[in-house]
């Protein structure tokens, strides 16, 4: 089966909660996955996701259902859970993701940001065609079209 999207529902938003960072990455990745449920629900194009590979939860998602000013649709968030890193879940989720948004948003420009020092998400995102466009509040901008 793979990697799949789902939904964040009643029935897994906790599971979804109890996924953790590694100590380090902590650092450039600040906001547990309360905090991105939590916004969710007072930022309306902001939709989160659970990354299943096969049926177990490993990771995490938040993409914006709605473009900005520029046309642009942004993934505010993508991070799998420790136990499941180094395994290639994340590029491919964010594969899915990619696929996803194109499919039902008919999006052509999608950004990312990530910290500077963050080697890991900044070799997934230029792989997969992901091109730096600038550094605001400390983030590394990145475009995919």
């Amino acid at each position: 089966m793979g990697i799949s999207l789902g939904a964040v529902t009643r029935n897994n938003w906790f599971e979804c909660t109890q996924l953790e960072v590694t100590s380090e990455q902590k650092e450039m990745f600040p906001a547990p996955v309360v905090y991105w449920i939590a916004e969710s629900k007072v930022v309306p194009e902001y939709e989160p996701l659970a990354v299943y590979h096969d049926e177990e939860l490993v990771g995490f998602a938040v993409y914006c259902t709605a473009p900005d000013h520029d046309g642009n649709y942004w993934i505010p968030a993508l991070m799998m859970d420790v136990r499941f890193q180094r395994k290639g879940y994340g590029k491919a989720a964010m594969i899915e993701l990619i696929h996803y948004m194109k499919e039902n948003y008919a999006c052509d420009r999608l950004m990312i940001g990530h910290r500077p020092n963050n080697v890991v998400a900044s070799k997934l995102y230029q792989s997969l065609g992901f091109v730096k466009v600038g550094e605001v509040d400390g983030e590394v901008i990145r475009l995919l079209q």
